[in-house]
């Protein structure tokens, strides 16, 4: 049984990276090694949409600080789609939301 789905748009310089499921320590490699595939292709933002997630732990809270970091490393943003209520109050909760730029739709992204 797949715990999380990672799936990868590109879209001109933005990649929308669609999490499906739990982001918790069992997964948070998986998912990593997807965003580290995107960070390859150098895009102007990443959008991380947690729309999809059900559960979000301090392991996924911390693979997210981190990609935000390499993000800021590499001249280039990331952006979080806002997650279910349960998913975002670990943002709200850490003031996450005030450091990374979060969002209600990837439409509301620009470049």
């Amino acid at each position: 049984m797949t715990l999380i789905e990672v799936d990868a748009q590109r879209d001109g310089g933005l990649v929308r990276v669609l999490l499906t499921g739990e982001l918790d320590l069992s997964t948070a490699e998986e998912v990593e090694a997807a965003l580290a595939r995107v960070e390859e292709r150098q895009p102007k933002v990443i959008a991380l949409d947690l729309s999809g997630l059900t559960f979000l732990d301090s392991s996924g809270l911390r693979l997210i600080v981190r990609a935000d970091q390499r993000a800021r490393d590499a001249d280039r943003r990331l952006v979080i789609v806002k997650g279910q209520a349960a998913v975002h109050r670990v943002f709200s909760i850490t003031n996450l939301d005030d450091e990374i730029q979060v969002v209600e739709d990837v439409e509301e992204i620009e470049l």
